[in-house]
Order: structure tokens, then C-alpha cells, then sequence
């Protein structure tokens, strides 16, 4: 039973990274997406927060999404007079996204996920194993 138990934790591990790696890949997709009007806000760079839920079919505790939050960074600008969102003096908001801290999260992610994957595929194993010597 302990080893179905560390297959449930693994994979809400995997789909807590999973769902993760999704708000990533917005933020990345959207990182020159730039306001269309003088004064309007371009994207704002997403962030996940975890929390631990019992869950009480099972009796052990699971990682969960806990929220999407905005990240309330100041958003740069850039000098570009011929932008449709430029303001009078020419600057145009820029998105708080740095391509370089997506990307490090996503390699993060990504390895979390890869550890639970390979707790799942151990535990598969020692199961199978276990029927084995139960024959």
C-alpha cells in the first residue's frame, strides 16, 4: 500500500510541474508582447505558488497548485517613437518577462517532473517484483 501511496504523491508532483511549465511557456510565449495603445500595460509575467492538500480518500498529503499570481514588477521601457503604444515621449512599456529566469524555472520544472517519473517508474518496478515473488 506504502508504494501506491509514493505513486499518488509522485504523480501530483508531475502534474503540479506539468501545469507549471504551462504558465512558463505563456510567459516565454508572450515576452515581446507589447501594449497596442499609449498607457496600456504589456503582459505581466505570471508566477505559481504550491501548497500541500491531504487527501482524504488516500491519507497522504499532495502537492497542489495553490494560485497564479501577476508578478508586480515595474515594467521597463523602451525607446521606440513608432510603436502604437509609445507614450508622448516616445517609450513604450516593455513586459517584466526575462527569457533567462523562464527558462532556468523551466529546466527546474522540467527536472522536478523527471525525478517524480522516475519515483513512479521504481515503485513500478518494486511492485512488479514483489508480485513476482508472490507466485
Amino acid at each position: 500500500m506504502e508504494l501506491l501511496k509514493s505513486i499518488f504523491i509522485s504523480a501530483a508532483g508531475m502534474r503540479t510541474q506539468g501545469q507549471r511549465m504551462q504558465v512558463i511557456s505563456e510567459n516565454v510565449a508572450n515576452a515581446d508582447s507589447m501594449p497596442q495603445t499609449p498607457g496600456a500595460d504589456p503582459y505581466r509575467r505570471k508566477m505559481v505558488t504550491f501548497k500541500n492538500e491531504l487527501d482524504r480518500e488516500t491519507g497522504v498529503k499532495l502537492v497542489k497548485l495553490n494560485k497564479i499570481s501577476y508578478d508586480e514588477s515595474e515594467f521597463k521601457k523602451r525607446n521606440d517613437p513608432y510603436h502604437p503604444g509609445a507614450d508622448k515621449e516616445g517609450y513604450v512599456k516593455i513586459p517584466n518577462v526575462n527569457a533567462l529566469i523562464e527558462m532556468m524555472d523551466m529546466r527546474a520544472a522540467q527536472r522536478s517532473y523527471e525525478a517524480n517519473l522516475n519515483m513512479v517508474d521504481t515503485a513500478k518496478k518494486m511492485l512488479s517484483k514483489t508480485i513476482d515473488i508472490l507466485r
